[in-house]
């Protein structure tokens, strides 16, 4: 069975080292990466645990930063061929399709629309080795923002045990 699902949240990130993605649908789900550690708390699969990896070190991280993947040397990474003009949330994008150039991407192809304002990304639609197809929305975005350090940090919740990867 192939899974797709939609969620719904905040999205944040600093540098190449630090995002967080914290979800109100599912609610309460977190993933943290606080440039030592990345923390994944998904109580709607796995109640009372969150997974804490260490941060590998040489470069943005990946795996759950899945601006990075996208936007980290896109030229070099994948064969991008253009879709259509379009509108999404009353904007003017272009949307193109990214498939993967080199090995060891988490994905099989991303469709990714592109603000044609701004060049920001609004929509991802990432379908991942699996079949499963990973939708992102993104909404009010704000650029060179200044952001305080505690949003890149996760909090254990009272009860949750900590899983070391």
């Amino acid at each position: 069975m192939i899974d797709s699902a939609e969620s719904r949240g905040t999205l944040v990130q600093a540098g190449d080292d630090k995002l967080a993605m914290r979800f109100t649908d599912p609610p309460g789900e977190a993933v943290v990466i606080d440039g030592q550690h990345v923390w994944v708390y998904t109580p709607s699969t796995t109640p009372g645990q969150v997974i804490r990896m260490a941060v590998p070190s040489g470069g943005p991280i990946y795996g759950y930063n899945m601006l990075a993947w996208l936007l980290d040397r896109p030229a070099e990474r994948y064969t991008a061929k253009y879709v259509r003009s379009d509108k999404l949330d009353g904007r003017a994008v272009d949307v193109v399709e990214l498939v993967p150039a080199v090995p060891d991407l988490p994905f099989d192809r991303a469709i990714v629309w592109l603000d044609k304002g701004d060049g920001l990304p609004r929509r991802l639609e990432i379908t991942e080795h699996s079949g499963a197809t990973r939708t992102l929305t993104l909404s009010k975005m704000r650029t060179n923002a200044s952001i305080p350090d505690r949003t890149f940090t996760f909090e254990v919740p009272s009860g949750v045990r900590v899983v070391d990867q």
